[in-house]
């Protein structure tokens, strides 16, 4: 039976990943913060760490591994840079420094189209888009530093790969769709700028196809590692248009009110000032970074990841939804 070590496995991609390898006949290892019965009574085995830490106590579980999934993050719009950087920069490459040292072949990392994210319309863009000059949150700015960090470590015994999924959801999913519904229940949920910009998703079955891919495609297409790859429906699909369509799908009103980008930002602005300064630990209701996601186009070409890895979309934006309500 092939091992497998899944980072991660407590959460939504993770959990996926990790159920999915199970039911095709992999032995899973979990490494997460947390502990996990659900996983545990699928037959994934589980690991309680900090995969910044040291990991030699778990040394004997990198042994014969075949891949390692790196999708454990520090995922929030706003923090403390220190926390962002320990785990989603010093976690990768210590997990990757570790893997080389116990001859792990190949390493799957789970990374974000918001490492490209510079405040601007992208429409259509692919894998040569560079890096911003200046980030405007911690998350991106990290998630980059891991993604170039585990690219520069591709080699011949040691094939590394970056995947970008774009806005998540489906079954599983505790947080994106969730704070929506939240919101709009609260009547916190407000259109930002003229409510017509595009964007890319990627529904968890497909996103979970992918990483699937990444991994036969690492052993099978010299060509495919050392690269990323933008990771969608391939349906570029208007950003508010969707939120309303999971509204009405859960007997909520359509969003009708607006407010412009310029007076968003703006708001945004004072309002990470206001926190920065004061020291304020919670999170701000707008950022600059998340007002630039509501109100801007972002979709991507997806031709790398078919053409290398074989990744197919099965699910159109609509068969999604239909599919998400009935396993709901």
């Amino acid at each position: 039976m092939k091992k497998v070590i899944v980072t991660g496995g407590g959460g939504f991609v993770g959990k996926a990943l990790c159920l999915e390898l199970r039911k095709l006949g992999y032995q899973v290892i979990s490494f997460a913060r947390g502990k996990y019965p659900d996983l545990e009574e699928a037959g994934i085995q589980t690991r309680r760490c900090d995969i910044s830490e040291n990991l030699e106590n778990f040394k004997s579980d990198f042994e014969d591994a075949e891949a390692i999934f790196h999708t454990a993050a520090y995922v929030k719009m706003w923090g403390d840079y220190n926390n962002f950087y320990k785990i989603n920069f010093l976690g990768t490459k210590n997990l990757v420094n570790f893997a080389i040292k116990h001859n792990i072949s190949k390493f799957i990392y789970t990374s974000s189209p918001s490492v490209v994210a510079d405040g601007k319309n992208l429409q259509g863009i692919n894998e040569s888009y560079p890096y911003p000059k200046k980030f405007k949150a911690n998350y991106p700015k990290t998630k980059a530093l891991a993604e170039q960090y585990v690219l520069e470590k591709n080699s011949h015994s040691f094939k590394t790969l970056s995947l970008r999924p774009h806005l998540i959801w489906g079954e599983g999913d505790n947080n994106f769709v969730p704070t929506i519904i939240k919101r709009a229940k609260e009547g916190k949920l407000v259109i930002v700028g003229d409510g017509k910009n595009k964007v890319d998703f990627s529904y968890i079955k497909d996103c979970i196809q992918a990483h699937l891919c990444a991994l036969t495609a690492l052993d099978n297409n010299p060509k495919s590692s050392g690269k990323t790859y933008f990771i969608s429906q391939g349906e570029p699909y208007p950003l508010w248009d969707w939120i309303n369509e999971v509204l009405v799908r859960n007997d909520l009103p359509k969003l009708e009110k607006k407010v412009s980008f310029n007076l968003a930002y703006s708001i945004a602005s004072v309002l990470e000032f206001f926190y920065k300064t004061f020291s304020i630990k919670s999170e701000p209701r707008l950022t600059r970074f998340l007002v630039s996601e509501m109100a801007t186009d972002h979709y991507f070409d997806i031709s790398r990841a078919r053409t290398l890895l074989g990744y197919e979309p099965k699910y159109t934006i609509k068969q999604a939804f239909d599919d998400y309500m009935k396993e709901g």
